[in-house]
């Protein structure tokens, strides 16, 4: 199991690590927020929420409890964008990613729960 959670880890840690930085400057991403009717600072808040739950992930290989954290972390900022989503009516098939991401988040943080 550690090993199928490293995998996910990396593989999470490097699509919010992109997704986090496109925030800052892709044009894609200031369109975005404004149809979503969000202010432009909390798309920059949203890429820093994005890269620091990227590092968290790749640092959380080899400290269980950081993968935990971030896991949670970047799970409740999916769900936001869930919720984001489902407010603006938006097709499901736009919905997939964040849903995906959700998932894939709440599995890395249960794999690396210690009590």
């Amino acid at each position: 199991m550690q090993i199928l959670s490293m995998i996910i880890q990396i593989i999470l840690g490097l699509l919010f690590l992109m997704a986090g930085v496109m925030k800052f400057a892709a044009k894609q991403q200031v369109e975005a927020f404004q149809k979503y009717g969000y202010p432009q600072w909390f798309r920059i808040v949203t890429g820093v929420v994005e890269v620091i739950g990227a590092v968290g992930l790749i640092v959380g290989i080899w400290n269980p409890m950081l993968a935990t954290l971030a896991g949670l972390w970047l799970g409740v900022t999916m769900l936001g964008a869930l919720i984001t989503h489902i407010r603006l009516h938006d097709p499901v098939k736009v919905m997939i990613t964040p849903i995906v991401l959700l998932i894939l988040s709440v599995i890395v943080s249960l794999l690396n729960w210690q009590l």
